[in-house]
């Protein structure tokens, strides 16, 4: 890749780095991301609606919609193309053709993390000058990174002998688990042949690629709203049910559900709520939470101890409560042969390639829906790890990304696609 490619994607990445989007409200995401497709001249371009069904997994609140579309508008975005994107309809799919052969998709994420970003002098996007614009949001995954990456493999192919259908999905919403679901049934991915998807980073060192990462667990949101009755909790103790008491207990029990023999799994309650005041007994309360597990099935298993939990800690306490679990992403098996071409293709890179350590990754990634889908219809699918060097870790305040990761991720890709015969 050369000197001058190299600067162009390093900039694109620190722009959408110092303004990181959540998911369905990629509005510049999505406006810089078109800009340099149409830069490069793509065969097709379809934007937004034009890459999702009907009926978005997960939406985001009016509000939330309209004040990330202020933010682009303010950041220069043209309105026709917020038209076009409506109520948070991000994203983008570039095509090109080049004559008879496979079809060879590749999937990068562009949304980011609802997080503050260090200031710390020492963090690089602060001190270089792109640190996030919008307090309680960055790119604290990479995928501004990803975005970059997926601009640099659609140039390299132009050039390239490859000879074949590319698909580039820029897809939004992989953070609340959401994008890669209402791509599904679009009619974008029947035709696949070959699907890769990319991640930087994952505890890895720059120049080490895991060419097929299988250990993405499966993943399932919760909510619990449990409903007591308040009473004066000085004078009248004993005619309220308490729904923070009914919600504390639940929290003991889910930690306690317990491990699965047919392998790993997970549990976090990240956030609760509840009360008005110390004197009254309260009489609402909320969670939200998470499970995981190494296969879908065991995923399952602990949604269903996860509800008998909650709902029996209300029981105990008088108390209703409504559970919901929203699917987020299902586990998937990389095809051995794929992983073996992205293998040879590192290798000829010079990368250190390492294997996938089972379910030490410990994460989840929605881009398993996709491969799914393809391997569904026939095809074949990977997911593809880059190191990156990050000793912050991903999610964390000062995460950051080894930009050198960027073009070498490129190089390795392209390989990879025009050895698909």
């Amino acid at each position: 890749m050369s000197t001058q490619e190299t600067s162009r994607l390093t900039r694109l990445r620190r722009d959408l780095h110092e303004h990181p989007e959540l998911g369905w409200c990629e509005f510049y995401t999505t406006a810089r991301i078109v800009e340099e497709l149409e830069r490069i001249g793509v065969d097709e371009l379809h934007v937004g609606p034009e890459m999702l069904v009907e009926e978005r997994f997960r939406p985001p609140e009016s509000a939330a919609v309209e004040r990330a579309r202020e933010r682009a508008r303010e950041a220069g975005v043209d309105e026709s193309l917020l038209a076009d994107l409506g109520e948070g309809y991000t994203g983008a799919l570039a095509v090109l053709r080049r004559g008879e052969g496979p079809t060879v998709a590749l999937r990068v994420d562009i949304d980011a993390l609802p997080r503050r970003e260090s200031d710390d002098p020492d963090h690089e996007p602060a001190a270089g000058g792109f640190r996030s614009r919008y307090d309680g949001m960055m790119h604290a995954c990479g995928h501004d990174g990803h975005a970059a990456i997926g601009v640099g493999v659609i140039e390299r192919i132009l050039e390239s002998d490859f000879a074949g259908t590319l698909k580039v999905f820029f897809q939004p919403a992989e953070e609340i688990g959401a994008g890669a679901a209402s791509i599904v049934g679009s009619g974008h991915l029947e035709d696949v042949d070959t699907l890769l998807a990319v991640h930087l980073g994952l505890d890895e060192e720059t120049g080490t690629v895991i060419p097929g990462v299988d250990s993405f667990l499966a993943v399932s949101g919760f909510t619990a709203e449990f409903e007591g009755r308040p009473a004066h909790a000085g004078g009248d103790p004993q005619d309220g049910l308490n729904a923070v008491q009914a919600l504390a207990t639940a929290v003991d029990g889910l930690y306690a559900i317990p491990r699965h023999s047919g392998g790993g799994t997970r549990i976090n309650v990240g956030e609760i709520s509840g009360g008005t005041a110390s004197n009254i007994v309260p009489e609402s309360a909320s969670m939200r939470g998470e499970v995981r597990g190494v296969t879908t099935e065991l995923r399952e298993y602990m949604e269903g101890r996860a509800r008998t939990v909650i709902e029996g800690s209300a029981s105990v306490h008088g108390c209703d409560v409504r559970v919901e679990f929203s699917d987020g992403a299902p586990s998937a098996e990389c095809d051995a042969a794929l992983v073996e071409r992205v293998a040879a293709a590192a290798e000829r890179r010079g990368a250190d390639v390492v294997p996938d350590e089972g379910d030490a990754l410990g994460g989840s990634e929605d881009a398993t829906r996709l491969m799914r889908a393809v391997q569904a219809n026939g095809g074949e699918a990977a997911y593809v790890g880059i190191g990156a060097s990050n000793p912050a870790g991903h999610h964390t305040a000062r995460f950051d990304i080894d930009e050198d990761a960027i073009p070498f991720a490129v190089d390795v890709l392209v390989d990879a696609i025009r050895s698909t015969r």
